[in-house]
């Protein structure tokens, strides 16, 4: 039987940032932990990043996850409040790499469909699947429901992609 593997999924956000850390064995899955990092919303913008980076590093030095895996943002709103979220991802992606954890990107559609069966789930029938894949799952808020999405969504693909590797 293969080694469990640490995933954290991060839904990035620089008012909220959802973490979810899952334990990955073959097709089993197992919680560990989740929490929504909530940088200040007054101060520089450089203060308010620092702040997102230092959260993050506290959840990967507490929880060692091997992998990482970020959500794809998809921003409805104005060129300014997409470039903010942009930085902040970027925050999401870099951190992790920085410590030499590999980062996988993923779609929401993409999150969407690994975990719900349908690219275009709301939002409740996610929260729902994540409850029902992860039945011992305790979090509190959309944030870190949706980063724990985001780590299934994760460990279901690397499944999918060590399979093809052993084909070629």
């Amino acid at each position: 039987m293969s080694e469990a593997t640490r995933i954290i999924g991060i839904d990035p956000g620089l008012r909220r940032c959802g973490w979810g850390i899952i334990e990955s064995e073959g097709t089993r899955l197992r919680f560990v932990g989740a929490g929504t990092i909530t940088p200040p919303v007054t101060g520089a913008l450089s203060e308010r990043l620092s702040a997102l980076m230092a959260g993050l590093s506290e959840v990967l030095d507490r929880f060692s996850p091997a992998e990482a895996a970020v959500e794809e943002t998809f921003v409805n709103q104005g060129a300014r409040s997409a470039l903010i979220l942009g930085q902040a991802r970027g925050v999401a992606l870099v951190t992790p790499a920085a410590r030499g954890i590999p980062v996988g990107e993923y779609a929401a559609n993409v999150v969407k469909k690994a975990v719900v069966g349908t690219g275009h789930a709301e939002k409740e029938q996610v929260q729902m699947m994540v409850r029902t894949l992860l039945p011992t799952a305790s979090f509190s808020g959309a944030d870190a429901g949706d980063a724990l999405a985001i780590a299934i969504c994760h460990a279901h693909h690397r499944v999918a992609a060590r399979r093809l590797r052993a084909l070629a």
